[in-house]
């Protein structure tokens, strides 16, 4: 690892802090807030790829763990990593990861519809695949009705979230790519 993917994983890292500076709001009756946050994750896989996307949210959990108040609303500390909601913020790592390894893979091609799917899949499907049930588990409710809980009425503004860093990812790429492409494979 060099010293440019360090800086550039304590930059994505810092970029999730200055997203949390934007206040939640709260949905009444759900306790889980809407947050810019959640395109984090979106941005640093896209523009960073799969490994240095991955730890930049890695180290920025990290950082929230030892008690940095960094999540929206001034949050911090183990406490706010064990509530009922605290799933969704541990898929932040899988989702910059799987995003980034989509985005390396398609590289050459990547345009804005590669890139908005790549941030669905991942900014969307892997938090919720892993907020979800966490979500269902520490709240004593089925799973289904977790969904309808603590997913339904995000995903409008998830969506949004997604657009805006499909467009920041796109252009990122075009005027200062982070990624290197992959090789491609050796044929034996």
């Amino acid at each position: 690892m060099t010293t440019r993917d360090i800086v550039q994983i304590a930059l994505f890292a810092a970029l999730m802090a200055v997203l949390g500076i934007f206040p939640p709001l709260m949905i009444p009756g759900l306790g889980i807030p809407v947050t810019a946050q959640s395109m984090g994750p979106m941005l640093a896989g896209g523009i960073l790829g799969a490994r240095r996307g991955g730890l930049s949210m890695l180290l920025f959990v990290a950082l929230v763990a030892v008690g940095l108040p960094l999540l929206s609303g001034g949050r911090g500390g183990l406490g706010a990593l064990m509530g009922p909601w605290s799933g969704f913020i541990f898929g932040w790592v899988l989702a910059a990861f799987l995003i980034g390894w989509l985005t390396e893979r398609f590289f050459a091609r990547l345009g804005l519809v590669h890139s908005f799917a790549f941030s669905v899949l991942g900014g969307v499907g892997v938090v919720y695949g892993v907020g979800v049930p966490w979500f269902a588990a520490l709240s004593g409710v089925p799973l289904l009705q977790a969904f309808s809980a603590s997913a339904v009425a995000f995903i409008p503004g998830d969506l949004v979230k997604a657009g805006v860093a499909a467009a920041v990812v796109v252009a990122v790429r075009r005027a200062y790519p982070l990624i290197r492409p992959q090789a491609p494979l050796l044929r034996r």
